[in-house]
């Protein structure tokens, strides 16, 4: 199998310029740094001891801050390299870090040799950490003949994914095999890592537990803070298309009993803000975008949040949360979003039956209490009312649990970094 997927990696090569200049015109790549994936670095490596880490896109991005502040503070590592993919995630890091000389961003090149073994060769990495599921053969066979440590963090191989690596059982134990360790993100992961062939496995949880104590910190501005104080708020977060409008239609059943009702909707991916506006707008609903909230007056029905990064602010102003890719069936295999950051900032969670992605960490907080599931938006609707009737406060212990859980996590997975350093 690995003779077949480097001989059409090999055919590929005069192509790739052409397959990123086109997504380039397609806005999926960074109009300049696209070049980065075919290797064209401009980043003086430097000297002593460099870390790299591979996200894929946002999610993994933000789980990997906690990881990535603790080894800035950790005196042996001189520099960080951080690289991912998707252009959302390229965007939240570079931000996050441009003014630390301490971190680089880049994306990362093609899974082709000529691009992986330029990149390897011009960073020469000290240590390799893959996050989540990351897995690109000719990458980790590379990297092993180099002789480079390579960990793969937060594991997560879900059911899905499992079933078709196991149609190549003999090429996916050749790849997972090189992973000097792999620390799994939940039980299901750690079994399946076993079957795959991956010899030094480790489960500490999973790592978004874990949070960067300045987040519950980031703060609205005051001026649109002012203007909300008297509505009864609620977010929809993470939502995939068909989505926005069942929560639409939830907030003007909502509406019947509650007129200060303010929903606040914050999609998977923001390039999508002018189609859901146009969407909400048939409904006569009044929608203003989180960038434009001078515009926002008692008449506004939704804030539209249009930039990334920005959902723990809103978390923070926000009692109840719906959580998206749960509402819609043909993602049933790769359904639900990660409810941990809401729950760590004491929101309850709605979400829908399609939670499969992180069904462990639903039904751990189902036993605690803090989530509940709904069918559609009629009873997402009528599950709001309610909970709007007793306005209940923030659920501060259970966030503290949390907090203190994620913290644990936190450090296990720091002390096992050190030992690669």
């Amino acid at each position: 199998m690995y003779f077949w997927y480097k001989l059409f990696t090999y055919l590929f090569y005069p192509f790739a310029p052409i397959y990123l200049y086109l997504r380039k015109i397609r806005k999926k790549e960074d109009p300049i740094r696209y070049k980065e994936k075919l290797s064209k670095i401009n980043i003086p490596r430097g000297e002593g001891t460099l870390i790299w880490f591979h996200v894929a896109s946002v999610g993994e991005a933000m789980s990997i801050l906690p990881l990535v502040e603790g080894c800035i503070q950790e005196s042996k590592i001189n520099k960080i390299l951080l690289t991912s993919i998707t252009l959302s995630s390229g965007k939240i890091l570079e931000k996050r870090y441009e003014q630390n000389s301490k971190v680089d961003h880049q994306f990362l090149p093609l899974d082709l040799d000529f691009f992986t073994n330029k990149f390897l060769n011009h960073w020469k990495p000290n240590l390799s950490v893959f996050i989540d599921s990351e897995v690109w053969p000719n990458l980790i066979l590379n990297i092993n003949k180099k002789k480079i440590p390579l960990l793969l963090v937060n594991a997560r191989i879900t059911k899905k994914s499992f079933v078709r690596w196991r149609v190549i059982i003999n090429f996916a134990k050749k790849i997972f095999e090189k992973f000097d360790l792999c620390i799994a993100s939940n039980k299901e992961s750690e079994g399946f890592l076993k079957i795959l062939g991956a010899k030094n496995i480790k489960n500490y949880g999973n790592l978004k537990f874990s949070n960067l104590k300045t987040d519950s910190n980031k703060k609205l501005d005051q001026n649109f803070l002012n203007k909300i104080e008297k509505r009864k708020i609620w977010c929809a977060a993470s939502t995939h298309p068909t989505e926005e409008t069942l929560c639409a239609k939830a907030h003007l059943k909502i509406k019947e009993n509650y007129s200060n009702v303010l929903t606040i909707i914050i999609p998977r991916h923001i390039d999508r803000i002018k189609k859901i506006s146009e969407d909400l707008s048939r409904l006569n609903l009044k929608t203003v975008q989180s960038s434009e909230y001078h515009l926002i007056d008692d008449k506004t029905d939704i804030v539209l949040v249009n930039s990334y990064g920005e959902t723990s602010k809103f978390y923070n102003i926000s009692k109840y949360v719906f959580l998206g890719k749960s509402l819609i069936k043909s993602l049933i295999n790769d359904s639900g979003q990660n409810p941990i950051e809401p729950a760590r900032l004491g929101c309850k969670i709605l979400h829908g039956p399609y939670v499969s992605n992180f069904a462990e960490i639903y039904e751990y907080f189902r036993k605690m209490g803090i989530t509940k599931e709904v069918n559609n938006f009629n009873e997402l609707s009528l599950s709001l009312v309610e909970e709007f009737k007793d306005d209940k406060a923030k659920n501060q212990e259970i966030a503290k649990k949390i907090e203190n859980y994620g913290q644990n996590i936190l450090n296990n997975m720091i002390i096992e970094l050190k030992k690669y350093i």
